[in-house]
């Protein structure tokens, strides 16, 4: 193979903003994501495909929430697996019909992911991540007192969200597998939804009620791995300075130092841009040889270097 990439679909991908995501919505998009990628899918690289799971993790909470009258409630844990299968699913079936349209003999498998994070990481103690469906102030206060273990906190003026722990991933379960697929020539679907966070206790694998952010999570899988690329897949083609304000300038390319200064001086949204520069500096610090952020529409001419934001090492 000509190199491996890790390549993270973020949530256009999949949902687009103000739809209700129905599975045929869904699949369409999936299917339209994957033809933009498939340069990409049809050529001779290693490939393994990461995801995220916001709003069908949404999707599945509240089908629990709604269903529990009659079926026991599902833990955090099993939601994330569930939205790994679906999704899994998804894009390995649209996979499928892809290469079979193109007359290219090649595997696709999803891998069921999980993913230990550390109980001593700080956002456990201070949770940070919002989930499931808003609530005015007299469903949350009736929400809080059903569930008593959950965190129901004001996101938005008048609305609430139960919020959930986001620790830092430190070790994808399944990397030597997928790195045997990768070696296969298999394309691998892996970490849906950032993975299923678990942690060691006594021996055993135990759930842990959390959510860990995918773009950590295919950081860590393409370092593991050994990966030559890590590429961000956003809604845009390439990172700003001052995005959507006076003064707006797109990056082309920024070193890690850079990219680290820029970090610290609060330049990018935590919930946006701030976790996709971070992980492409880590990758790159780990021995990568570049992480790029760019559009679905633009992959293809940024891994030519004509498009898309780069993180680099720094010059000799």
């Amino acid at each position: 193979m000509r190199e491996t990439l890790v390549v993270a679909l973020g949530g256009n991908s999949i949902t687009r903003p103000g739809e209700l995501g129905t599975i045929p919505e869904q699949f369409a998009h999936t299917a339209e994501t994957l033809r933009r990628l498939r340069p990409l899918l049809c050529s001779d690289c290693g490939i393994v495909i990461t995801h995220g799971n916001g709003p069908q993790i949404g999707n599945i909470l509240i089908r629990s929430e709604e269903g529990e009258r009659r079926v026991p409630p599902l833990p955090f844990d099993t939601c994330v697996s569930d939205s790994q299968g679906g999704m899994g699913y998804m894009i390995q079936r649209l996979a499928c019909e892809l290469f079979h349209q193109e007359s290219v003999r090649r595997g696709v498998v999803t891998v069921i992911t999980m993913v230990e994070v550390d109980s001593n990481d700080p956002d456990f103690a201070h949770p940070s991540k919002p989930i499931g469906e808003f609530y005015d102030q007299a469903r949350a206060e009736r929400v809080q007192a059903a569930n008593p273990h959950w965190l129901v906190q004001e996101i938005l003026p008048g609305k609430f969200r139960r919020v959930v722990p986001s620790p830092r991933p430190v070790k994808i379960v399944e990397e030597d597998a997928i790195a045997r697929l990768v070696d296969a020539g298999t394309v691998v679907i892996a970490c849906g939804g950032g993975g299923i966070p678990v942690e060691w206790k006594d021996g055993s694998l135990v759930g842990v009620e959390g959510v860990i952010d995918k773009d950590f999570s295919s950081s860590l899988l393409a370092s593991g791995i050994g990966a030559d690329r890590l590429v961000i897949v956003t809604s845009v083609e390439r990172a700003a300075l001052h995005y959507g304000q006076p003064g707006e300038t797109w990056l082309d390319s920024i070193t890690t130092a850079e990219a680290r200064a820029l970090l610290g001086s609060g330049e990018f949204a935590a919930g946006s841009m701030w976790p996709k520069i971070d992980a492409g500096v880590a990758f790159v610090e780990s021995g990568g040889r570049e992480c790029i952020i760019t559009s679905a529409e633009r992959v293809a001419q940024a891994l030519e270097g004509r498009a898309g934001t780069r993180i680099v090492r720094e010059n000799p």
